[in-house]
């Protein structure tokens, strides 16, 4: 369990909102709002119930103090999202945070400079964390994207004031919890990008969970050769092979299914339009390589998610950002979209390949939900134990556990 905003008296209260509006920009200008619009929803309620909000955030991966790090970028599309000014502090701790915070009226919201400028801030320097705490009386966090880091502003201020998840951060933690905690059964998960080493965590945990395990991507192609399929020139892992092994007879031992292409999509080249045809994935010639799962193995797909009640989604199944090797994906996304319209699928998916893939096939929103959250959510899928996510939990009376059974 843990608390949410539901459980803090604001009104005239300094909040420390821990935000993640780590967006992409360029030559100056924020390119993509998402995460600032994701974000502006606390932001707005705590203004609203009459709390002076000062945000907290990073950007970038600056080296101490670089002017091209500066979040004064952020002011406007900020402003814009919460629909208010929003006032403006040279530095997050010392005197600039001081007087910025000491001019706030209830209601008012304050940006403050890149916690990321200061050294201490990834090191969860006690001292650091304090001077951070100084400027608030509660701290919200509402980056779960950064709860995977144990960083002074992530997880330190959580133990040194009344500390509560956000909005968005709820949203993250609830959709997760119906998806992998208390599923509604039967469970599929497709689990898709170039390799298996980079994932072995996550299919290690996902086998003792999920139903059906539909393996794409590149990965794919490793399961298959550790069955002894020739995979001509496709990405592969081939020493990963008895690893694959391993984590099929661990799959079996669990009562999970797992899910390989039965026809693939092959070319000569990885390159956009690239003359390419179907073989049986067993049939793939030695001069080829495979970029998607075929029509067959989707259509087997989708089949199986028509008898699924929760999906979860990790990485695509094909080369997705070159047509046509994105049709398997695109055509799987778009029947689990529909399911989820439907009421008959839980869809929860998040990674950046996976975001970007389910965009290009036009069914970003339709999910149940989408978390643009790509570390914190692979490691909560591979069942690990996120330090920002532990701070905001309610630890239970002696006798009980008050875990989130993660």
């Amino acid at each position: 369990m843990f608390r949410t905003i539901d459980a803090l008296e604001v009104k005239g209260k300094r909040v420390l909102v821990r935000a993640d509006l780590n967006v992409p920009a360029k030559d100056g200008k924020v390119t993509d709002t998402t995460r600032i619009d994701r974000s502006a929803a606390t932001l707005k309620e705590l203004a609203a119930k009459g709390a002076k909000v000062i945000v907290l955030t990073h950007f970038g991966r600056p080296k101490g103090r670089e002017d091209k790090y500066s979040q004064k970028l952020l002011l406007e599309p900020l402003a814009k999202a919460v629909g208010r000014p929003v006032a403006w502090a040279e530095d997050c701790v010392g005197p600039a945070a001081e007087a910025a915070v000491a001019a706030l009226k209830d209601g008012d919201i304050a940006l403050l400079e890149n916690v990321r400028f200061h050294p201490e801030e990834e090191k969860n320097d006690a001292g650091f964390a304090r001077q951070l705490a100084a400027n608030g009386d509660l701290y919200v966090n509402d980056a779960f994207s950064t709860a995977h880091r144990a960083h002074a502003s992530t997880e330190g201020l959580a133990h040194l004031l009344p500390a509560a998840a956000g909005r968005l951060m709820q949203a993250e933690l609830e959709a997760l919890g119906k998806a992998l905690q208390h599923p509604e059964k039967p469970v599929a998960a497709v689990v898709g990008g170039a390799k298996v080493s980079t994932k072995l965590d996550l299919l290690g945990n996902l086998v003792a969970k999920v139903d059906y395990l539909i393996i794409g991507g590149g990965m794919a192609n490793t399961f298959l050769f550790a069955e002894g399929v020739a995979v001509g020139k496709s990405l592969c892992e081939k020493e990963m092979a008895d690893t694959a092994r391993a984590i099929v007879a661990k799959a079996k031992a669990a009562g999970c299914h797992i899910v390989l292409p039965t026809d693939v999509v092959v070319a000569s080249e990885f390159a956009e339009n690239a003359p390419n045809k179907v073989v049986p994935a067993n049939a793939v010639p030695d001069d080829m390589m495979i970029l998607d799962a075929g029509p067959a193995s989707a259509e087997a797909i989708i089949d199986r998610l028509g008898g699924c009640k929760t999906l979860v989604w990790n990485g695509p199944l094909g080369a997705f950002e070159i047509a046509p090797f994105d049709r398997a994906t695109n055509a799987v996304a778009q029947v689990a979209a529909e399911r989820t319209r439907q009421g008959k699928l839980l869809t929860v998916a998040g990674g950046g390949d996976t975001v970007a893939a389910l965009a290009k096939a036009g069914v970003e929103d339709k999910f149940s939900y989408v978390s643009t959250a790509g570390g914190a959510f692979l490691e909560w899928l591979e069942g690990k134990t996120l330090p920002g996510v532990a701070a905001l939990e309610v630890k239970a009376p002696a006798g009980g556990c008050g875990c989130r059974g993660h």
